[in-house]
């Protein structure tokens, strides 16, 4: 019984590590699979994007098409079987998601997305629970948290049924 509360006390304490962690930036999946590769999936205007494939099996010429930066060619990349493509994001490109359209030879036709915005972040982002450049109320309180649930979980370990007791 008591293995059961030790993985509960686990999972709980694996769990809220998960939740805080940062969140990894939620990348848009392409349509065709996974047999493209956008870099980088979050550009800004006046970027240059790279676009690479493997689904041109062993052909060495592609055509790319993006919705924002136009149409441009995939040659053979550093390695062996992917063809790699690069456009530019037009200066004055609204915000919002846009579409990039490979073919090869024989009609093998994919697709993926990326997500043109305003440019990076500067500065911290305020998520409602006080500065978010006060990290020291942060660590202090979130180390509290973590060692009152240990403690809480060895005592639950170390308490004794009322049956058992003589």
């Amino acid at each position: 019984m008591r293995i059961k509360y030790v993985g509960a006390g686990i999972g709980l304490v694996l769990g809220a590590a998960g939740m805080s962690s940062p969140a990894a930036a939620a990348a848009i999946a392409p349509t065709g699979g996974s047999d493209i590769h956008i870099s980088p999936r979050h550009a800004s205007p006046g970027s240059t994007v790279t676009v690479s494939t493997k689904a041109c099996g062993s052909e060495t010429y592609g055509k790319g098409e993006s919705e924002a930066g136009g149409a441009f060619h995939l040659f053979p990349g550093d390695r062996q079987g992917v063809l790699t493509g690069q456009f530019n994001v037009p200066d004055g490109t609204e915000a919002g998601s846009y579409a990039v359209t490979l073919k090869c030879p024989p009609r093998v036709k994919i697709t993926g997305a990326y997500r043109v915005g305003t440019g990076n972040p500067s500065g911290a982002i305020d998520a409602g629970f006080g500065a978010a450049n006060d990290k020291g109320t942060q660590l202090a309180l979130g180390t509290a948290l973590l060692a009152g649930a240990a403690a809480g979980g060895a005592l639950k370990m170390r308490r004794r049924r009322a049956g058992a007791r003589t």
